[in-house]
Protein backbone atom coordinates (compact mmCIF):
# COMPACT_ATOMS: atom_id res chain seq x y z
CA UNK A 1 0.00 0.00 0.00
CA UNK A 2 1.27 3.30 -1.20
CA UNK A 3 1.25 6.03 1.92
CA UNK A 4 1.13 9.52 1.74
CA UNK A 5 3.28 11.40 4.90
CA UNK A 6 0.38 14.66 5.25
CA UNK A 7 3.48 16.25 7.52
CA UNK A 8 7.32 16.67 7.61
CA UNK A 9 9.69 19.68 7.99
CA UNK A 10 12.92 20.55 6.51
CA UNK A 11 15.69 22.86 7.87
CA UNK A 12 19.01 24.28 6.77
CA UNK A 13 20.78 25.97 9.82
CA UNK A 14 22.78 27.77 7.13
CA UNK A 15 20.12 29.65 6.00
CA UNK A 16 18.49 31.16 9.45
CA UNK A 17 17.79 29.69 12.42
CA UNK A 18 14.73 28.03 13.57
CA UNK A 19 13.14 30.40 16.69
CA UNK A 20 11.26 27.77 17.70
CA UNK A 21 14.22 25.96 18.58
CA UNK A 22 14.99 26.81 21.93
CA UNK A 23 16.35 24.67 24.90
CA UNK A 24 18.70 21.84 25.55
CA UNK A 25 16.04 19.00 25.02
CA UNK A 26 16.04 20.05 21.76
CA UNK A 27 19.54 19.39 21.03
CA UNK A 28 18.93 16.26 19.04
CA UNK A 29 17.36 17.85 16.33
CA UNK A 30 19.41 21.28 16.36
CA UNK A 31 21.25 20.21 12.67
CA UNK A 32 20.08 20.64 9.37
CA UNK A 33 17.74 18.22 7.73
CA UNK A 34 17.27 17.79 3.90
CA UNK A 35 14.78 16.03 1.98
CA UNK A 36 17.32 13.71 1.01
CA UNK A 37 17.80 12.24 4.61
CA UNK A 38 13.67 11.69 4.74
CA UNK A 39 14.13 9.78 0.58
CA UNK A 40 15.09 6.39 2.25
CA UNK A 41 13.30 6.37 5.42
CA UNK A 42 9.79 7.42 3.69
CA UNK A 43 10.75 4.67 0.80
CA UNK A 44 11.14 1.99 3.60
CA UNK A 45 7.82 3.16 4.83
CA UNK A 46 6.27 2.79 1.89
CA UNK A 47 5.65 6.62 1.49
CA UNK A 48 5.48 7.58 -1.88
CA UNK A 49 4.55 11.17 -1.64
CA UNK A 50 4.78 14.06 1.17
CA UNK A 51 3.42 17.30 1.81
CA UNK A 52 5.71 19.68 3.31
CA UNK A 53 5.17 22.21 6.20
CA UNK A 54 6.79 25.41 7.11
CA UNK A 55 8.31 26.09 9.98
CA UNK A 56 8.69 29.81 10.20
CA UNK A 57 7.02 32.95 9.40
CA UNK A 58 9.03 33.88 6.18
CA UNK A 59 7.55 33.71 2.66
CA UNK A 60 11.18 33.00 1.58
CA UNK A 61 10.92 29.76 3.11
CA UNK A 62 7.92 28.81 1.38
CA UNK A 63 9.42 29.36 -1.87
CA UNK A 64 12.63 27.35 -0.87
CA UNK A 65 9.53 24.85 -0.15
CA UNK A 66 8.12 25.15 -3.37
CA UNK A 67 12.15 24.66 -5.22
CA UNK A 68 12.53 21.84 -3.34
CA UNK A 69 9.07 20.34 -4.69
CA UNK A 70 9.69 20.89 -8.38
CA UNK A 71 12.75 19.54 -8.11
CA UNK A 72 12.05 16.10 -6.01
CA UNK A 73 9.86 13.19 -6.77
CA UNK A 74 8.79 12.60 -2.93
CA UNK A 75 7.16 16.23 -2.27
CA UNK A 76 3.71 16.23 -3.32
CA UNK A 77 2.55 19.60 -1.96
CA UNK A 78 4.23 22.24 0.36
CA UNK A 79 2.09 24.12 3.01
CA UNK A 80 3.50 27.36 3.47
CA UNK A 81 3.44 30.54 5.15
CA UNK A 82 1.61 34.47 4.23
CA UNK A 83 1.02 36.72 6.75
CA UNK A 84 -2.71 36.61 7.18
CA UNK A 85 -2.81 40.02 8.36
CA UNK A 86 -1.61 41.78 5.62
CA UNK A 87 -3.54 44.17 3.61
CA UNK A 88 -1.71 42.66 0.23
CA UNK A 89 -2.21 38.71 1.50
CA UNK A 90 -4.42 38.33 -1.58
CA UNK A 91 -1.47 39.82 -4.09
CA UNK A 92 1.34 37.30 -1.92
CA UNK A 93 -0.68 34.11 -2.51
CA UNK A 94 -1.38 34.85 -6.33
CA UNK A 95 2.23 35.65 -7.02
CA UNK A 96 3.06 32.48 -4.99
CA UNK A 97 1.27 30.27 -7.27
CA UNK A 98 1.97 32.09 -10.27
CA UNK A 99 5.50 30.82 -10.10
CA UNK A 100 6.64 27.96 -12.22
CA UNK A 101 6.47 26.06 -9.35
CA UNK A 102 3.26 27.39 -7.70
CA UNK A 103 1.08 24.41 -8.56
CA UNK A 104 2.80 22.84 -5.66
CA UNK A 105 1.47 25.22 -2.94
CA UNK A 106 -1.21 23.68 -1.12
CA UNK A 107 -2.46 25.13 1.67
CA UNK A 108 -1.15 27.92 4.79
CA UNK A 109 0.19 27.88 8.19
CA UNK A 110 0.95 30.03 10.91
CA UNK A 111 1.87 29.13 14.21
CA UNK A 112 -1.20 30.26 16.42
CA UNK A 113 -0.26 28.38 19.11
CA UNK A 114 2.25 30.50 19.95
CA UNK A 115 0.26 33.54 19.63
CA UNK A 116 -0.66 34.94 23.58
CA UNK A 117 -3.86 35.75 21.90
CA UNK A 118 -5.91 32.48 22.05
CA UNK A 119 -8.35 34.40 19.80
CA UNK A 120 -5.84 35.38 17.62
CA UNK A 121 -7.73 33.50 14.81
CA UNK A 122 -10.66 35.76 15.23
CA UNK A 123 -9.10 39.21 14.67
CA UNK A 124 -10.97 40.81 11.51
CA UNK A 125 -7.62 41.08 9.74
CA UNK A 126 -6.92 37.70 10.39
CA UNK A 127 -11.11 36.63 9.17
CA UNK A 128 -9.69 38.71 5.81
CA UNK A 129 -6.83 36.81 5.28
CA UNK A 130 -8.44 33.11 5.94
CA UNK A 131 -10.93 34.56 3.13
CA UNK A 132 -8.04 35.25 0.66
CA UNK A 133 -6.61 32.05 1.47
CA UNK A 134 -9.55 30.52 0.47
CA UNK A 135 -10.26 32.38 -3.18
CA UNK A 136 -6.81 30.91 -3.82
CA UNK A 137 -8.33 27.90 -3.45
CA UNK A 138 -6.02 26.88 -0.78
CA UNK A 139 -6.42 25.05 2.73
CA UNK A 140 -5.93 26.17 5.75
CA UNK A 141 -4.01 24.49 8.35
CA UNK A 142 -4.38 24.60 12.84
CA UNK A 143 -1.86 24.36 14.49
CA UNK A 144 -3.45 25.04 17.87
CA UNK A 145 -3.52 23.92 21.38
CA UNK A 146 -6.75 23.38 23.59
CA UNK A 147 -7.06 27.13 24.21
CA UNK A 148 -7.41 27.97 21.04
CA UNK A 149 -9.94 25.77 19.98
CA UNK A 150 -13.16 27.56 20.42
CA UNK A 151 -11.33 30.15 18.18
CA UNK A 152 -10.56 27.70 15.67
CA UNK A 153 -14.42 26.24 15.95
CA UNK A 154 -15.81 29.84 15.46
CA UNK A 155 -13.17 30.52 12.29
CA UNK A 156 -14.39 26.99 10.78
CA UNK A 157 -17.54 27.95 10.85
CA UNK A 158 -17.59 31.34 9.60
CA UNK A 159 -15.43 29.76 6.75
CA UNK A 160 -17.60 27.03 5.44
CA UNK A 161 -15.50 27.40 1.72
CA UNK A 162 -12.37 26.97 3.20
CA UNK A 163 -11.29 23.55 4.27
CA UNK A 164 -8.91 23.29 7.23
CA UNK A 165 -6.85 20.57 8.65
CA UNK A 166 -5.78 20.35 12.66
CA UNK A 167 -2.10 19.49 12.50
CA UNK A 168 -1.17 17.36 15.18
CA UNK A 169 -4.29 16.49 16.86
CA UNK A 170 -4.47 19.95 18.52
CA UNK A 171 -1.80 18.88 20.77
CA UNK A 172 -3.42 17.61 23.81
CA UNK A 173 -1.25 16.73 26.40
CA UNK A 174 -0.83 13.02 27.02
CA UNK A 175 -2.12 11.22 29.85
CA UNK A 176 -3.75 14.05 30.86
CA UNK A 177 -7.22 13.84 30.83
CA UNK A 178 -9.24 14.22 27.73
CA UNK A 179 -11.33 16.95 28.40
CA UNK A 180 -11.61 19.63 27.52
CA UNK A 181 -9.78 19.21 24.67
CA UNK A 182 -11.78 15.84 23.37
CA UNK A 183 -15.20 17.52 23.24
CA UNK A 184 -13.89 20.85 21.77
CA UNK A 185 -12.15 18.43 19.06
CA UNK A 186 -15.57 16.85 18.29
CA UNK A 187 -17.38 19.80 18.00
CA UNK A 188 -14.74 20.73 15.22
CA UNK A 189 -15.32 17.84 13.50
CA UNK A 190 -18.91 17.95 13.16
CA UNK A 191 -18.28 20.92 10.58
CA UNK A 192 -17.90 19.30 7.26
CA UNK A 193 -14.73 21.66 6.10
CA UNK A 194 -12.22 20.20 8.92
CA UNK A 195 -10.27 17.46 8.39
CA UNK A 196 -7.28 16.40 10.85
CA UNK A 197 -3.97 14.75 10.89
CA UNK A 198 -3.16 11.88 13.25
CA UNK A 199 0.68 13.13 13.99
CA UNK A 200 2.60 14.62 16.23
CA UNK A 201 1.25 12.82 19.25
CA UNK A 202 4.65 11.19 20.35
CA UNK A 203 6.37 14.37 21.35
CA UNK A 204 3.14 14.99 22.86
CA UNK A 205 3.27 12.30 24.97
CA UNK A 206 6.97 11.83 27.77
CA UNK A 207 9.45 11.08 24.85
CA UNK A 208 11.37 8.20 26.58
CA UNK A 209 8.48 6.72 28.03
CA UNK A 210 5.91 6.52 26.23
CA UNK A 211 3.96 3.37 24.42
CA UNK A 212 1.30 3.56 21.59
CA UNK A 213 -1.50 2.31 24.47
CA UNK A 214 -0.65 5.74 25.72
CA UNK A 215 -1.70 7.30 22.41
CA UNK A 216 -4.91 4.92 21.61
CA UNK A 217 -7.35 7.06 23.70
CA UNK A 218 -6.56 10.08 21.66
CA UNK A 219 -6.32 8.30 18.37
CA UNK A 220 -9.65 7.11 19.09
CA UNK A 221 -11.23 10.06 19.72
CA UNK A 222 -9.97 11.41 16.29
CA UNK A 223 -11.40 8.32 14.49
CA UNK A 224 -14.68 8.33 16.12
CA UNK A 225 -15.06 12.42 15.31
CA UNK A 226 -13.50 12.74 11.77
CA UNK A 227 -14.11 9.19 10.47
CA UNK A 228 -11.40 8.39 8.51
CA UNK A 229 -11.99 10.23 5.11
CA UNK A 230 -11.20 13.19 7.45
CA UNK A 231 -8.17 11.65 9.06
CA UNK A 232 -4.88 11.87 7.54
CA UNK A 233 -1.47 10.78 8.64
CA UNK A 234 1.53 12.69 9.37
CA UNK A 235 4.98 11.58 10.89
CA UNK A 236 5.57 14.95 12.16
CA UNK A 237 9.66 14.13 10.82
CA UNK A 238 12.27 15.77 12.28
CA UNK A 239 10.35 16.62 15.13
CA UNK A 240 9.45 13.16 15.92
CA UNK A 241 12.96 12.21 16.41
CA UNK A 242 12.58 13.45 19.65
CA UNK A 243 10.42 11.01 20.79
CA UNK A 244 10.84 7.98 17.75
CA UNK A 245 12.39 7.27 14.87
CA UNK A 246 10.55 7.59 11.14
CA UNK A 247 9.87 4.09 11.35
CA UNK A 248 8.36 4.00 14.73
CA UNK A 249 6.17 6.74 13.82
CA UNK A 250 5.13 4.90 10.92
CA UNK A 251 4.57 1.96 12.89
CA UNK A 252 3.20 3.35 16.05
CA UNK A 253 0.23 4.47 12.99
CA UNK A 254 -0.54 1.92 12.35
CA UNK A 255 -1.41 -0.16 15.76
CA UNK A 256 -3.67 2.88 16.41
CA UNK A 257 -5.23 1.80 13.29
CA UNK A 258 -5.19 -1.28 13.10
CA UNK A 259 -8.76 -2.12 13.98
CA UNK A 260 -9.56 0.00 10.81
CA UNK A 261 -10.56 -2.10 7.52
CA UNK A 262 -8.01 -2.02 4.52
CA UNK A 263 -10.28 0.77 2.84
CA UNK A 264 -10.44 3.14 6.45
CA UNK A 265 -6.76 2.52 6.60
CA UNK A 266 -5.49 3.67 3.08
CA UNK A 267 -8.41 6.70 3.74
CA UNK A 268 -5.64 7.38 6.88
CA UNK A 269 -2.41 6.72 5.04
CA UNK A 270 -3.28 7.65 1.62
CA UNK A 271 -6.49 8.52 0.16
CA UNK A 272 -7.44 11.53 2.71
CA UNK A 273 -4.34 13.47 2.84
CA UNK A 274 -4.69 13.20 -1.35
CA UNK A 275 -8.30 14.58 -1.58
CA UNK A 276 -7.95 17.04 0.76
CA UNK A 277 -4.61 18.28 -0.65
CA UNK A 278 -5.34 17.93 -4.44
CA UNK A 279 -1.68 15.59 -4.39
Amino acid sequence: MSRVDAHHHVWDLTVREQSWMVGPELDPIRRSFGIDDLVPLAAAADVTATVLVQTVGLVEETVEFLEIAASNDLVAGVVGWADLAAPDIADVLAGLQARPDGAYLKGIRHQVHDEPDVNWLLRPEVQRGLAAVADAGLVYDLLTKTPHLPAAIETARAHPGLTFVVDHISKPVIGEPLEPWAGQLRELAALPNVTCKLSGMVTEAPWSTWKPADLQPYADTVLEAFGPSRTMFGSDWPVCLLAASYAEVVTTAETLTATLSPTDQDAVFNTTATHTYKL
